[in-house]
């Protein structure tokens, strides 16, 4: 007969709902941090497919290339009804494209196509283009020649000033400082070109300016309409008729023929 003392089955009892206890708080535990890991490992494929799809270029972030002149021609069809197929127009209140840069009609295309520049044919004609048909567009008519047209005698000295010195008196900067010496424009600055430009165009636009439009609200859309506000009629009719008349002398220089 084994002999125990009068509390031993209570000090077991006791013991024993300490070791359930201990063992219930260790499951717990080793659960609670079980938990973060399979979270975070569930959550990296999760991070992995977002930063693969963020990678991956969509339509709207992919880079635009240089413009494609051969893919540009099929899509300037469209555009030779005004401007001609070639990009001389032979209706005056439509500007000629003949050898205009490739950066400043895409620019001019994505003003018309975000209302920037407010003309409803030209709105309809830019809205369903990508900013690679723009490119492309302007490609093709920058391969082309912009034929030379003619000045009013009577114009072209005043037209000429204007052009190659401004006018101090009046704060007017020479044209040709940024559109160059032969009309031939500056693509890098985004600066048109102006040689052989329709006069009935050119001066409908400068009148427009001075009258308070604007072809965006940036810095660049900016510069042309405070000069034209300081041009009257007469200057900005000599000024228009010398540009249309001017054209590259001997492919250096500029010059204006007279009619």
């Amino acid at each position: 007969m084994s002999f125990r003392p009068a509390g031993f089955r209570h000090a077991v009892v006791r013991y024993a709902v300490v070791l359930v206890f201990a063992l219930s708080s260790s499951v717990v535990i080793a659960q609670e941090a079980k938990a973060p890991a399979a979270a975070a490992t569930a959550a990296q494929p999760a991070a992995a497919a977002t930063a693969e799809q963020a990678a991956k270029p969509t339509e709207a972030t992919a880079a635009v290339k240089p413009g494609d002149a051969t893919a540009g021609a099929g899509k300037a069809a469209v555009c030779g009804a005004c401007h001609g197929m070639d990009g001389n127009s032979t209706d005056p209140q439509y500007p000629k494209l003949a050898g205009q840069h490739e950066s400043y009609i895409a620019r001019q295309l994505t003003n018309f196509k975000g209302s920037k520049r407010q003309n409803p044919i030209m709105l309809g004609m830019a809205s369903p283009l990508s900013e690679q048909d723009m490119h492309d567009i302007g490609a093709f008519f920058a391969t082309k020649s912009s034929l030379p047209g003619v000045a009013d005698q009577a114009l072209v000295e005043r037209g000429q000033q204007l052009y190659r010195e401004g006018d101090a008196t009046k704060g007017v900067p020479a044209c040709m400082a940024c559109h160059s010496i032969d009309g031939r424009g500056n693509p890098g600055a985004v600066y048109p070109q102006l040689a052989g430009q329709h006069a009935q165009y050119v001066e409908a636009t400068l009148k427009s300016w001075r009258d308070g439009t604007t072809w965006g609200d940036d810095a660049h859309a900016q510069i042309m309409p405070p000069i034209a506000k300081k041009l009257d009629d007469k200057d900005i009719a000599a000024l228009a008729s010398y540009v249309e008349g001017l054209h590259a002398a001997d492919g250096s220089s500029g010059a204006a023929a007279a009619k």
